[in-house]
């Protein structure tokens, strides 16, 4: 399967005789995969089929499983009739209490109130019914990865174009850096001629020092590091399963990586000000990156 975001929502209905039955799935966003299942009485003895067909499917998420037994007059043993009345009741009482006009209850509206068609004592339904049911959650499953590959599919495409734009970034930060030696160099020694106001400096000492400064101050590891941290990103959006978690610890370690280079970059001029301006620029690259890959299973 390929990537999938952990928002989605579904609808199905099934027949099964005269009775319906109404399955929807919605979830959000979490950090593992949380199930909550919304059956009516009828439909307990179902849960634990649900809740492994789901499993099998879903990786990650906070899903809401509702589920409604719409049942006909003809497959009801009698009629509530206490509901009923208490239904008319408060039907006309709200009548009088917002002056609302006068009018009949709406009975198919009663009808499909839960609980108002009894089954004579047995809660129990067929074997259609709960097959039928079991039907309805895999079709609704189908539909709900479907919306949700769809946007997954979106995400990672959005996520690929930034990680294209955090790669130019870093190609142009390793242009500076290849020609920003011999500078630092030159500000290393007028800035260490100033401090020791034309006191002789041994030049194979003051090159030394050039080269400590020059190697505490080199970037390239860092830009190493994200070019190939920016393609075992697009390895994970090319692969399969739960790539969420792997994708922000990641993301973690290449804005590591940036802040990194901005301690660096300090001491070079106007050289290193170009450096930085890129380095917040990749930054906020990969921060808009880790959003979206917060959003996928």
């Amino acid at each position: 399967m390929s990537v999938r975001s952990m928002t989605g929502f579904s609808s199905v209905r099934k027949a099964s005789g005269p009775d319906e039955i109404a399955i929807s799935l919605k979830s959000v966003n979490h950090r593992g995969l949380d199930l909550h299942f919304h059956l009516p009485p009828e439909l307990d003895a179902i849960e634990t089929e649900l809740r492994a067909i789901l499993k099998g499917a879903i990786a990650r998420g906070h899903v809401q499983i509702q589920v409604t037994l719409i049942r006909s007059i003809q497959s009801a043993a009698g009629l509530n009739g206490k509901l009923m009345s208490e239904y008319v009741t408060a039907f006309r009482e709200a009548q009088r209490l917002f002056g609302l006009p006068n009018q009949e209850p709406d009975l198919n509206a009663a009808l499909r109130m839960p609980g108002m068609l009894q089954l004579g004592g047995d809660t129990e339904v067929s074997q259609e019914v709960a097959a039928a049911a079991l039907a309805g959650a895999q079709e609704a499953l189908e539909v709900f990865n479907q919306c949700r590959g769809t946007e997954g599919a979106a995400m990672a495409k959005e996520m690929r174009e930034r990680t294209a734009a955090l790669l130019r970034m870093v190609a142009r930060m390793d242009e500076i850096r290849a020609g920003a030696a011999p500078a630092f160099q030159k500000r290393l020694r007028e800035r260490m001629a100033e401090l020791l106001a034309g006191a002789p400096i041994e030049p194979q000492r003051l090159a030394q020092e050039a080269a400590l400064a020059a190697d505490r101050s080199d970037i390239a590891e860092e830009l190493i590091r994200l070019k190939t941290h920016a393609g075992q990103l697009d390895g994970l959006l090319a692969g399969e399963g739960e790539v969420g978690k792997r994708l922000d610890f990641l993301l973690q370690e290449m804005n590591r990586e940036a802040n990194t280079i901005l301690s660096k970059t300090g001491g070079l001029g106007d050289l290193g000000l170009t450096i930085t301006e890129l380095a917040l620029a990749a930054k906020s690259e990969i921060d808009k990156i880790r959003e979206l890959a917060l959003n996928l299973e």
